[in-house]
């Protein structure tokens, strides 16, 4: 078993920042892909950033010069550094991870419980 425990979220001003982190912990034998997602009220939950095991990462363009993902694969964790948010970044974020597990090296996908984001004034 594998869980995900997100922290970071909160309230900010237009403009603001904040960071998400994420660590993943259980039988874990190898974190592969890592990555952020995040589901707006009335909206399908979106690919925002994810990160390779060896660090190469893919952006959403609507978030392409304002966050930065990065990850430690000692600890298992995730990060988005979210920089000039506005209200349209408000929605839960959701982290993820492809995880092969121990003992049986099996790989499933993981997910946080959310954390909410709001930008607001």
């Amino acid at each position: 078993q594998v869980q995900l425990v997100e922290s970071g979220g909160g309230l900010v001003q237009p403009g603001g920042s904040l960071r998400l982190s994420c660590a993943a912990s259980g039988s874990i034998r190898r974190v592969n892909g890592m990555g952020w997602y995040r589901q707006a009220p009335g909206k399908q939950r979106e690919t925002v950033a994810i990160v390779g095991r060896y660090g190469s990462t893919e952006y959403a363009d609507f978030v392409k010069g304002r966050f930065t993902i990065s990850r430690d694969n000692v600890k298992n964790t995730v990060l988005l550094q979210m920089n000039s948010l506005n209200p349209e970044d408000t929605a839960v974020y959701y982290c993820y991870a492809r995880v092969t597990t121990t003992p049986r090296l099996y790989e499933n996908d993981y997910w946080g419980q959310g954390t909410q984001v709001t930008v607001s004034s």
